[in-house]
Order: structure tokens, then sequence, then C-alpha cells
């Protein structure tokens, strides 16, 4: 078995207004980072498009009926302070649910090891009802809700390293026992949630914030100290990871500071873990990460690992 890739061109179809930090070229540079050389022997396949049926999975149709019927003719549609939509945006989050869908599907099938998910917009924002901080449909949230109904499981993770707090994969599934869900992220900083004492109906939700200015070494101590010794006890029969690459120290959005080698850092042991308790089971969903080299090294170095585990 080997790596999955799922991506499509319907993700440049989505549009932001210039200088808009998700913006088109950010796929277009991952893309060309995960071609050739050691990237050949990549799984490649064309991400699908959800239905209804999977998003209602955490959203209500009268949201899915409003978010359809904003996306504009031409122009952008803004739908709050920073997320647009432009013609083909339903299309690209539809793919980008899709893909999570499919790739949840082929790991748990054992048609690959596990799998990287390079789509656009990101999800982990979205809450039940609302659109915000660029995403439209809760990606994550719907692919560990496919999972839980689709094979049966009795417990999954969901583990974001996002810079920002994974507020809308909280907020769907706050009420999900047989999920847990740990966000990393720096505290201050939009949006404003991710306390430790946010616990979720089960106390399934776990937050791990981080101070500005603290680097990889604070991300090592937390992850080492409070995430993996409850992963390793929870053994969750799946981990889907929320991989937002803006904590790097190059990024324009916030102020962790970590490096490449902190990402791979983390990879390497988020696969290792998946290794003891789940069969190396985890499909992996871009989220943020706004310089552009920054962003394509770190999923160059993101999948580089996920490939090696997975071989």
């Amino acid at each position: 078995m080997t790596t999955g890739l799922w991506t499509h061109e319907a993700f440049s179809g989505h549009v932001t207004p210039p200088g808009h930090p998700e913006q088109v070229a950010r796929l277009a540079y991952v893309e060309r980072a995960l071609q050739g050389g050691r990237f050949a022997s990549l799984v490649r396949f064309q991400a699908p498009l959800a239905g209804d049926e999977d998003i209602l999975r955490c959203h209500p149709q009268t949201y899915i009926d409003r978010i359809t019927s904003s996306e504009p003719a031409s122009g952008w549609n803004q739908i709050d302070a920073d997320t647009h939509m432009s013609r083909g945006s339903v299309e690209a989050a539809r793919r980008a649910v899709g893909g999570a869908v499919a790739a949840v599907d082929a790991v748990m099938t054992g048609d690959v090891k596990n799998a990287f998910v390079a789509a656009r917009p990101p999800g982990h924002h979205a809450e039940r009802e609302t659109a915000m901080g660029f995403c439209l449909f809760g990606t994550v949230a719907i692919a560990a809700k496919h999972a839980l109904d689709t094979y049966g499981l009795s417990r999954i993770a969901v583990v974001d390293f996002d810079v920002h707090h994974g507020n809308g994969t909280q907020d769907l599934l706050w009420n999900e026992p047989r999920a847990v869900f740990f966000s990393s992220h720096q505290s201050p900083l939009w949006p404003g949630t991710g306390a430790e004492d946010e616990r979720g109906t089960h106390d399934t939700i776990f937050n791990i914030p981080l101070e500005p200015d603290s680097g990889g070494a604070a991300m090592r101590t937390a992850y080492e100290g409070r995430v993996f010794p409850i992963l390793r006890a929870l053994k969750p029969e799946l981990i889907l990871i929320s991989a937002g690459f803006d904590a790097h120290k190059d990024d324009p959005l916030a102020q962790l500071r970590w490096t490449t080698e902190d990402f791979a850092w983390l990879t390497n042991r988020l696969c290792d873990l998946a290794g003891e308790v789940c069969d190396g089971r985890i499909v992996s969903v871009l989220e943020g990460g706004y310089d552009l080299d920054a962003l394509a090294l770190s999923v160059a170095t993101h999948v580089d690992i996920l490939m090696a585990k997975g071989g």
C-alpha cells in the first residue's frame, strides 16, 4: 500500500479578491511541490463532488441551500468579513468534502495506507449554520462523521494543528461521543475560541492554546505531554488531520514561529502513533498556510513522511 493524493482542477475555480491570503496560487504551489521525483509514486485521485447526503451529516439543508444560492454569477459575494464566494466556489467546496470522504473510504478499505487531500477552500472554521474564516463546509468534521457512520467505528480522532483554532470542527463534533478533537493553536488570535475549558458534551474536546512566539519547542512539549498520551490511551481506529501550515515562521497571519522541521516532527510522531493504534490509518486534509513558499515546502515535507510511513 501507499499514500493517496486527492485534488481537482475545480479548486482553482474558487477565486478570492486580489490580495486575499486564501488564493488560487496556494494550490498551484502545492501541486508543483508534489510533482515528480520522490512524489512520482503517489496514487493520484480526482476529488469527487460531495452530495447533499454527505454534507447533511454536519450542516442542515437550509444552510446548504443558502450557501448554494450565495454563489454569484460573476465577481464576488462577501459572506463575512474575510469569506468570499465566486462562481465555482460551491463546486470547489463540494469537491473538498468529496475528496476527504473518498480518502476516508480508500484508507478504511485498504486501497491506500494513508492519504492527503490538497483542497480549497479550507473547512475547519465553518460552523453548523455559519460560513467564516475562508470556510464554507466543515470538510474534516463531515469526513469524520462519514467514517463513523459508514464503517461502524467506535472512536476516531481529529488532530488540528492549524495556527487558528478549529472552531467549526469543534462546533460540529461538540455532541459526538465517538470523535475526539484536538486543536493546537495560537492564543490570543482570531477567532478567539479554543480555551482549555471548552470540552464538549462528552469531554471529547481538547484545546491546546499556545502563546505567540512560543516556537516549535512549546508545541513539541504540549503534544508529548497532553496529546499523544490521550491518543495512545483512547486507541482511535482512524486519525484525521486538519493540516494547516500557517504556524510557520514565515506565515503573515500569525506568530507561532514553527519551522518546516517542526511540521516534520509532528507528522512523524502522528504517523508513528497511528501505526501503534490504528494500523497507520491517517487522512490529512489541507487547511491554512498563506506564505506560498513555506506552504509548498511544508506540504511536501508532510506528504513525504506520509509516503515513507505508508510504503
